[in-house]
């Protein structure tokens, strides 16, 4: 692999921007959970919140 690849690579793959991304859909699927007036909501709320998680564990092994 060339040096410029890996270089877009790590600054594709940084740690912050997807953490903070995961921590947001995880956030989202929390309100989801709690809000009162969409059932379609509350129905996807647990597989939004799922999904940030498992993104989160994942993105935290990516380089700083």
């Amino acid at each position: 692999m060339k040096q410029e690849n890996k270089s877009l690579l790590r600054r594709i793959f940084r740690r912050g921007i997807w953490e903070n991304f995961s921590t947001a859909l995880i956030l989202i699927g929390v309100f989801m959970l709690m809000q009162p007036f969409a059932m379609w909501m509350y129905t996807y709320s647990f597989i939004v919140i799922l999904i940030g998680t498992i993104g989160f564990v994942i993105t935290s092994h990516f380089p700083d």
